[in-house]
C-alpha cells in the first residue's frame, strides 16, 4: 500500500507541473517510475507506452492508470489514474472560479507563450529516451522513416499508422508466437 500511496503522489506531483499533455510528460514519468523508484525497467515502461496509445485517451492518463494496474491490480489503476488526473481536475476548477478576473492580464498571456515554447522539445525528450530502447534494425528504420513520410507528407491520420503497425507485426511475427 505503500507504494501504490508513493505512485499516486508521484503521479499528482507529474500532473501538476507538466503542460502540453501526455507527450510531455512521458520523460518525467521516465524517470520517476523507471530511473528513481525503478518500479518498471525500460523495456517494460517503452511496453506501457505502446500499449497505451492502442487506447482511446489521454496518453498519459492511459499510462499511469496501466502502470498502477502493473504495480498493484485494479486499486493501483484507480490511484495511478487519480494521481495524474487529479491535478488537472483541481487546476481547472481553480481556473473556471476566478477566470473573468485574470484572463485579459498580460502577464497570464506571456507565462502560457512560455510554457507553449516548451512542449516541443518536451516531446522531443520522449520520442529520443524512447527511440534508445528500440532495436536499430534495417527494418525498423525503414518503418520509422515510412511512418514519418506518412504522416508529414501524405498528412495520413497516426490511426492508421498504429492499426496498420500492429497487424504488421501480428504478421511479421505469427512464427515466432505459435
Amino acid at each position: 500500500m505503500k507504494r501504490l500511496l508513493m505512485m499516486f503522489f508521484t503521479f499528482f506531483k507529474i500532473g501538476s507541473f507538466t503542460f502540453g499533455g501526455g507527450y510531455a510528460m512521458i520523460p518525467l514519468i521516465e524517470a520517476e517510475v523507471v530511473t528513481k523508484n525503478k518500479w518498471l525497467s525500460k523495456d517494460e515502461f517503452v511496453d506501457v507506452i505502446v500499449v497505451s496509445q492502442t487506447f482511446p485517451g489521454a496518453l498519459a492518463v492511459n499510462s499511469c492508470t496501466f502502470i498502477g494496474y502493473k504495480l498493484g491490480g485494479p486499486l493501483g489503476a484507480v490511484l495511478g489514474l487519480l494521481g495524474v488526473v487529479l491535478p488537472s481536475f483541481i487546476i481547472i476548477l481553480i481556473i473556471a472560479i476566478f477566470f473573468s478576473k485574470f484572463r485579459n492580464l498580460y502577464i497570464v498571456e506571456l507565462v502560457f507563450k512560455g510554457i507553449n515554447a516548451a512542449v516541443p522539445l518536451l516531446i522531443l525528450v520522449g520520442v529520443n529516451s524512447i527511440s534508445k530502447v528500440v532495436s536499430k534494425t534495417t527494418k525498423n528504420i525503414i518503418i520509422i522513416a515510412i511512418t514519418i513520410g506518412a504522416i508529414l507528407i501524405f498528412d495520413v491520420n497516426p490511426i492508421y499508422i498504429i492499426l496498420v503497425s500492429g497487424l504488421y507485426g501480428i504478421i511479421s511475427n505469427r512464427k515466432k508466437v505459435e
